[in-house]
């Protein structure tokens, strides 16, 4: 008889440490899971997915799914229940992943590497809490509201930018350069792998008070009529994005609902524009274009001179290289080409002079 071995228990959100805006960030995506997911960059080893078992413990029932990368659409959505189809001669819907993951967190790593198939498809349930399958001669709806967590390394490749846009916030991870920093960090994790329950009963506390404020934090951000938005937010709001040079609206509408998580999760009593300076890194990260990050703006062509420009012959024929130099950097004269010369084709049958042709027969 095979005994199965224990689930390992997850490292404690409350002990995280050496990452403040990844623990905001997904505290935020938590009190509002319709943000639209957390995208999470960085190197190898940088609490990623610790990260994300943790938060889906704070959350009380909250199953947590991983989609592996091998995962097919149909798995991931739902399909046609064949076996039943065929036993009983009717349309029965198999739930896939997102059916599972609703009310807790799923969590991809390496999205980077999914088909943009499957992207479009979490990323479209994440921000609308719901699943629409229209496909296999079904058409089926379910709740599927969850916590999306997705993780990249951008060594490995990034994301198109009509979905980098589509996730709600975007955090990037860096190694930790501070020795006293790294130092803590790592007995921390040697404390936890040597007595994983004697650790989690040391923040055991902790734990509780997180799951509590999180529950408040998402009775609070459910109530419409409370933490209206000011005009100062709005405008805040609005100069933030319009200085990122952002596409369209959508950095704006999130920024908004993330203010709104956060200010609910500090249970304050009106949104400030300190809440909008505390989550426009993450709204804007990956929506920034790279001219409004502080890279050089291109320079247009200098104008060509004019053709009645002065001076001797050499000086004008250098000038107006120069001139197609700048117009056309890169380019190069045409070069002759030589010609190599073809021996003629001998003809299959010889020619015959009428002197040589064969009489006809009569």
């Amino acid at each position: 008889m095979t005994i199965a071995a224990p689930m390992p228990v997850p490292f404690p959100f409350a002990a995280i440490s050496g990452q403040p805006q990844l623990r905001q960030t997904l505290l935020l995506a938590a009190v509002d899971p319709g943000l639209g997911g957390v995208l999470i960059e960085g190197p190898r080893g940088t609490a990623k997915t610790t990260a994300a078992r943790a938060l889906a413990e704070l959350l009380p029932g909250a199953p947590f799914i991983t989609l592996p990368l091998g995962a097919s659409l149909e798995s991931l959505v739902g399909t046609l229940d064949l076996g039943h189809a065929l036993a009983g001669h009717e349309l029965k819907f198999a739930p896939g992943l997102l059916a599972r993951a609703h009310g807790g967190v799923l969590y991809v790593d390496e999205i980077n590497l999914l088909p943009d198939a499957l992207i479009d498809s979490l990323l479209d349930a994440a921000a609308s809490g719901v699943n629409v399958v229209e496909r296999d001669g079904i058409s089926h709806r379910h709740a599927a509201r969850f916590v999306l967590v997705g993780t990249m390394n951008p060594e490995e490749g990034t994301l198109r930018p009509q979905l980098l846009d589509r996730f709600g916030l975007c955090v990037h991870l860096r190694n930790i350069e501070n020795a006293a920093e790294r130092q803590a960090i790592v007995r921390a994790r040697l404390a936890f792998d040597v007595d994983p329950h004697g650790f989690r009963a040391t923040h055991a506390a902790a734990e509780a008070e997180l799951a509590s404020a999180l529950v408040r934090a998402r009775a609070l951000v459910a109530d419409a009529s409370a933490l209206p938005y000011g005009d100062a937010v709005h405008e805040a709001v609005g100069a933030l994005c319009i200085e990122a040079g952002v596409d369209g609206l959508r950095a704006d509408l999130v920024m908004l609902r993330s203010v709104r998580a956060l200010a609910a999760w500090d249970g304050a009593t009106a949104i400030t524009t300190d809440h909008v300076q505390r989550v426009a890194e993450a709204v804007l990260l990956h929506r920034r274009k790279p001219e409004a990050a502080g890279a050089p703006a291109a320079t247009s062509p200098a104008p060509a001179p004019s053709s009645q420009a002065t001076g001797n012959g050499s000086n004008h024929q250098a000038t107006g290289n120069d001139s197609a130099g700048e117009q056309d950097w890169g380019a190069m004269p045409p070069e002759p080409v030589g010609i190599e010369r073809v021996k003629p084709l001998r003809p299959l049958i010889p020619s015959q002079t009428p002197s040589q042709a064969a009489p006809k027969k009569a």
